[in-house]
C-alpha cells in the first residue's frame, strides 16, 4: 500500500488509515484549528473550509506519497455547531446537551494529489447517548479526555467505557475520518497511480 500525508496531530485518524493498511506520516498544520473563530452557519460548509484549511496548510505531498489528507469534524445539537471545547465547562456543557437524546456528527476531508488536484467530500451520522450518572460524567471530565474532541467525545472510546451511545452510520464518521467514502476513494487513486 502507498505512504500518506495525513494534516492532523490526530492518533484517531492515524490510526484509522494505519488499520486500513497505510503507511501515514503525521503533518499537522502550523495553525491549531481549534483556535479560529469561523462564523459559517452550515455544518457541511464549515467542515469542507476547514478540511482544505488544513490541508492547504500541509500543501500536496511529495513523489514518495499518494496524497495529503485533512479532515475537520464538528456535532451538531439544536442546530448549534459544536467543535473541539477549550475548557472543562465547556466541555461538560457540550456533553451534557446531548445526554439523553440524538445529535448528528459531521466530518469533511479534502484530499490533494501531486498534480495539483483537489477533492472535498463528507458524511453525517446519527449519535444517541443516553442518560449518564453525574459522578461518571465528573470523572470523565477530570481525566481530560475530552481534550482536542469534538463534542468532547470519542465514540469508540466511549463504548469501550461502557457509556451508553449508539451510532446510525459511519462509525468512522464519528470518530473524524469518514472510511466508508474515504477508503475506496483512496484505493481507485492507488490503482490509477499504478498506471500513470
Amino acid at each position: 500500500m502507498s505512504s500518506l500525508i495525513l494534516a492532523s496531530a490526530s492518533p484517531r485518524r492515524r490510526g484509522l488509515l494505519q488499520a486500513e493498511g497505510w503507511s501515514v506520516l503525521s503533518r499537522p498544520p502550523v495553525i491549531d484549528d481549534g483556535l479560529l473563530d469561523v462564523e459559517i452557519d452550515s455544518p457541511w460548509n464549515l467542515v469542507m473550509a476547514l478540511a482544505w484549511f488544513k490541508a492547504a496548510q500541509v500543501g500536496p505531498p511529495g513523489a514518495s506519497e499518494l496524497v495529503t489528507i485533512a479532515a475537520d469534524t464538528v456535532c451538531v445539537v439544536d442546530g448549534g455547531v459544536l467543535g473541539k471545547p477549550h475548557s472543562r465547562r465547556e466541555a461538560a456543557t457540550m456533553l451534557k446537551s446531548m445526554l439523553g437524546r440524538s445529535h448528528h456528527t459531521y466530518s469533511g476531508v479534502c484530499v490533494l494529489d501531486r498534480k495539483g488536484s483537489r477533492w472535498l467530500f463528507g458524511d453525517r451520522a446519527r449519535v444517541t447517548m443516553s442518560e449518564i450518572p453525574s459522578t461518571e460524567l465528573d470523572a470523565y471530565l477530570d481525566s481530560e479526555e475530552w481534550k482536542g474532541k469534538a463534542g468532547g467525545y470519542n465514540l469508540v472510546d466511549r463504548q469501550e467505557a461502557g457509556w451508553p451511545v449508539a451510532c446510525e452510520g459511519d462509525p468512522s464518521t464519528v470518530m473524524g475520518l469518514p472510511l466508508r467514502t474515504l477508503v475506496p476513494f483512496l484505493r481507485r487513486l492507488e490503482e490509477r497511480a499504478r498506471h500513470d
